[in-house]
């Protein structure tokens, strides 16, 4: 606690710069690099006073956790990384808000942005990332905000849509001619994925895969009528709804003894606490599968590297969060230092890889007729198995 508090005392700056090079790049202008997370600094101080009392408050703590791990980041890579300097703002200043930024011309220089933001903020820096021709990583957000004909935007967790067109390639490639069934209930999100699911399954308004919907509100032993005991099942939890989830696990758990079935569930699901270890009693040795761009076991070199600083810094282990921080830092500072602006044809360089792999591939909607992609997106997801409370790479 006492430390994030002397981290946040040092934030109320404004932005913290922080500078790293190598010999060889001294005489170099440095590659300017603005970072932004949701730190809440001006609901957290005044000029001299900390107001959340005891405690420090859980609507910071993932902004705070994401710098934090892209701190220890440039402390740990300052002899190899190259010339650099970071500034860190606080994407929820009041005083110092993203567009008064932009506005007052304090971004720039800025060459890379690399964001864990979402809604307005996420917006505003697309725009701007556009217009100054900059590309800009949102680190975390699954969400495209509406955004079109944005090459300069790179977004690194994967849109729903992008989750959706993965299932339905594993389907297509492996379970043809098996027993798929599309379990749903109503909702606007559940329309919403149906939708994605339609329109790869009927490309040209003929079903391309026979797929089976049922739709379940209330009574889920339904699903039972619909399975079939001759051949695999292959069931897709249709809905980002944790208590529809929890349900549907339970009743197909319920007839694993005599069918054989997989549930392929949302993104979502890897963070329901009805599937967490402490619940597991609920769906023992019954496995779900879900898709994730985000996968690391946090035994290699870079974890380790993180972990160690982070517990002598902080007195504690680092969140995903600041893994994600970390690795934005090490994953794409070293393609602006060695390509400047080229930098978009070099986001798929293999020695990249830090946590996770990842594949990002232009995207260009379904009205989309121009030949400017509508933004950059990684198509590379982890087929991920969790069982009994252990989640481990299934595909």
């Amino acid at each position: 606690m006492k430390q994030a508090i002397l981290l946040l005392t040092l934030l109320t700056c404004i932005s913290l710069s922080t500078s790293a090079q190598n010999e060889q790049q001294q005489n170099n202008h440095p590659n300017k690099i603005a970072v932004f997370a949701p730190l809440y600094l001006d609901s957290l101080f005044t000029e001299s006073n900390y107001l959340a009392g005891n405690k420090f408050p859980r609507f910071a703590l993932q902004g705070l956790d994401f710098i934090q791990g892209a701190q220890i980041a440039l402390d740990s890579t300052i002899a190899t990384i190259g010339k650099m300097d970071v500034t860190f703002f606080d994407s929820k200043s009041t005083t110092n808000s993203i567009q008064s930024l932009i506005n007052s011309n304090k971004l720039d220089e800025i060459q890379l942005i690399i964001g864990s933001v979402r809604d307005e903020e996420f917006l505003q820096l697309a725009s701007f990332a556009q217009q100054r021709k900059i590309p800009f990583v949102s680190v975390t957000y699954p969400n495209d905000g509406g955004v079109t004909a944005n090459p300069y935007l790179i977004i690194e967790n994967a849109t729903l849509k992008a989750h959706c067109e993965a299932i339905y390639s594993l389907l297509i490639q492996n379970h043809g001619a098996d027993n798929i069934i599309y379990a749903r209930k109503t909702g606007n999100q559940e329309d919403r994925v149906a939708g994605y699911f339609t329109n790869l399954n009927k490309p040209d308004g003929k079903q391309l895969l026979k797929i089976k919907t049922i739709n379940i509100d209330s009574n889920f032993n339904v699903i039972k009528n619909s399975l079939d005991s001759n051949k695999k099942n292959i069931i897709i939890g249709a809905s980002l709804d944790e208590e529809f989830a929890s349900n549907l696990v339970t009743s197909l758990s319920g007839f694993k003894k005599k069918y054989n079935v997989t549930l392929i569930g949302m993104p979502n699901w890897n963070a329901f606490n009805s599937f967490s270890i402490n619940k597991k009693e609920l769906i023992k040795d019954f496995p779900i599968y879900y898709t994730s761009p985000y996968f690391n076991n946090k035994s290699d070199k870079y974890s380790k590297v993180l972990q160690d600083a982070y517990l002598i810094k902080y007195k504690g282990y680092p969140s995903d969060i600041a893994y994600k921080g970390f690795e934005s830092i090490l994953l794409f500072s070293p393609i602006l230092i060695n390509y400047g602006s080229d930098f978009m044809n070099h986001l798929n360089d293999s020695n990249n890889n830090i946590f996770c792999e990842y594949n990002f591939m232009p995207v260009y909607n379904y009205k989309n007729t121009s030949t400017t992609p509508d933004y950059i997106e990684n198509k590379h997801l982890y087929f991920l198995k969790r069982l009994n409370g252990i989640t481990t790479i299934a595909w």
